[in-house]
């Protein structure tokens, strides 16, 4: 059985918010992590106030430490961005703006992009024209994205955050309806684990269309270090390496408690990730 290794474990800056892009890219190669995953947002990287310059100097201050950028992942859900609003104006902005990410990905030398669908509204008063508008706009981006050799990874989101894809049959559901070699799907561990599902269910559906995974503890809410939550790392991981997953386990540790020590967040989870594969 091929087992999940070192070189698919990677780090995201979303919990370094508060300190410089340099102190999480060290602390990425203090603790043995050759990947990282760039969150596209200030101070670190909001890409809309930006000269082309300055990304390539980000680019520079990555690859100089030996790092490698697996996925490039715009602020999408705290940001005016929704795919799918019924604004057609809100919707122009949102795909320029995904637009802007796969440019920015190619200058970066990244070949992903993570993406989401927005939402309609909750009462679902506009639900088929919110999964149509989704749809139409992700082909198109994944039209462009084809053109920059860039994959669309497309994040299930929690119940609460979007009513058009929350779980593995709206993703797949999703994903039949595009049909687009330039678009996948992805695993974030906690609305995974919030819709009773596991990494198992969705490798059988998607095999090599699973593109991308956040691997974070969770309890289940909430995206915490590994340690901190309930959820069971050594049986996900099993699951992983049973069905011959070959691509990247990041960790997207986003809860406040880690914003005044990032540092630590990031050490504990790879102790105990590293722990559990050397087994």
């Amino acid at each position: 059985m091929r087992q999940i290794s070192r070189e698919q474990i990677a780090v995201m800056n979303i919990q370094y918010k508060y300190f410089p892009l340099t102190r999480f890219l060290d602390d990425a190669v203090e603790n043995g992590v050759k990947n990282i995953e760039l969150w596209g947002a200030a101070p670190h990287f909001h890409m809309e106030d930006m000269t082309w310059r300055e990304i390539a100097g980000v680019r520079h201050e990555i690859e100089s430490r030996g790092l490698k950028l697996i996925c490039f992942t715009p602020e999408q859900c705290v940001y005016p961005i929704n795919l799918s609003a019924p604004s057609r104006e809100a919707r122009r902005r949102s795909v320029r703006f995904f637009e802007d990410s796969i440019r920015v990905a190619g200058e970066l030398g990244c070949d992903k992009v993570l993406v989401t669908t927005g939402t309609g509204y909750f009462d679902d008063s506009d639900y088929s024209d919110a999964w149509k508008r989704a749809a139409e706009n992700l082909y198109g981006l994944g039209e462009l994205a084809a053109h920059y050799g860039v994959t669309l990874a497309l994040e299930v989101l929690r119940r609460d955050e979007s009513n058009l894809v929350y779980d593995l049959p709206t993703l797949c559901k999703m994903l039949k309806e595009l049909a687009h070699n330039s678009i996948g799907g992805m695993i974030d561990t906690i609305p995974m684990a919030l819709a009773g599902e596991s990494p198992s269910q969705y490798l059988q559906e998607l095999g090599e269309k699973l593109v991308h995974v956040h691997f974070i503890d969770g309890a289940p809410r909430g995206h915490l270090a590994w340690g901190d939550g309930v959820l069971n790392m050594k049986r996900y991981l099993e699951e992983f390496a049973t069905f011959g997953y070959q691509g990247y386990l990041s960790l997207e540790i986003t809860d406040g408690r880690y914003f005044m020590e990032p540092s630590l967040s990031v050490a504990q989870s790879i102790r105990q990730l590293y722990s559990v594969l050397h087994e």
